[in-house]
């Protein structure tokens, strides 16, 4: 079963700054702010949420299919998806333009300034679901606006089960807007953050939310999950990392676990706790697409972290 993944693809530029900003930066002096900071080390990753979820739905075996827009800027990207063996029919190139990408510098208190360009990801309208066949499941990651606003539409239309997940996308639209998406998708997925704030755009609380999908995901990092579906709320434990190296990509993992277990049909039980895990095993790598365990060795994992097999 192929699962259309809308979303993004970007560059995550990620510098250290061998000091702290509070040493630089004057609150007094705040109203004219020039500072400047010297930063040694320095790493291009790839990233953007629809990459980052691909590249595990693909360890787990799945069949993903990435719709996203990138720039002139994307060969290193593009023939990173082909030595994956990840399809990049859908990713479309838009002339004059650079790849999505942030500008993260973090400082020895892992303070961090992010500067955030778009670039081709304002042109993910572009893309159509309609011209996808075989996709019988989606998901509506974080990506441009008005691409977001009709990938879903067109789901919905097609009839192609998807999840809404709009991630830091969300302040994007108005309590109206989301509620829209809601009645659209038949799952939707939330950190702890993102859940309180589309109940106080909606006014709704999570569990009439949760009316309004077959299941709704709440994530909340280290203290594990929510999944509100069937008439109950089920309880995901977080899975103990190996170490904690950095949470950038975490909650793509986790969706590719989502993902796998919606497209085979497990219980919501097993689903959760496989997004768990995958969440688990990304936070100990830098960037979103580093981990690399086989199927051999996520089975092995879980088995040890739920006392029965996965596969």
């Amino acid at each position: 079963m192929s699962t259309l993944i809308c979303g993004s693809m970007a560059y995550d530029n990620i510098m250290v700054f061998r000091d702290r900003f509070k040493n630089h930066i004057l609150p007094e002096q705040i109203h004219i702010l020039n500072v400047a900071f010297l930063v040694p080390e320095m790493r291009r990753e790839f990233g953007g949420c629809a990459g980052n979820i691909a590249y595990s739905l693909k360890l787990l075996g799945g069949d993903p299919l990435i719709m996203a827009t990138v720039g002139d800027d994307a060969d290193p990207y593009l023939a990173r998806l082909d030595s994956l063996g990840l399809s990049r029919t859908h990713v479309q190139r838009v002339a004059g333009s650079f790849t999505a990408q942030a500008f993260i510098t973090t400082d020895l208190d892992d303070n961090q300034i992010t500067a955030f360009h778009p670039g081709a990801m304002s042109f993910a309208h572009l893309n159509k679901v309609t011209e996808v066949s075989g996709a019988k499941l989606g998901i509506v990651a974080p990506n441009g606006r008005e691409g977001m606003i009709e990938h879903a539409r067109d789901f919905a239309a097609a009839g192609i089960p998807f999840i809404f997940d709009p991630g830091q996308g969300l302040p994007m639209f108005s309590g109206d807007e989301l509620m829209t998406f809601m009645k659209l998708a038949d799952f939707a997925c939330f950190n702890d953050y993102e859940a309180k704030l589309l109940c106080d755009r909606s006014g709704l609380s999570l569990e009439q939310l949760a009316g309004e999908v077959q299941a709704l995901i709440v994530t909340r990092g280290g203290e594990g999950s929510h999944i509100y579906a069937e008439g109950q709320r089920f309880e995901i434990p977080c899975v103990e990392a190996d170490e904690l190296v950095d949470p950038t990509g975490c909650g793509d993992a986790y969706r590719s676990g989502l993902l796998y277990g919606i497209a085979n049909g497990w219980d919501w039980e097993k689903t959760g706790r496989l997004a768990a895990l995958m969440g688990s095993i990304k936070i100990a790598h830098r960037g979103g697409q580093n981990h690399c365990p086989d199927r051999q060795e996520i089975g092995d994992r879980f088995a040890k972290a739920f006392g029965n097999a996965l596969w």
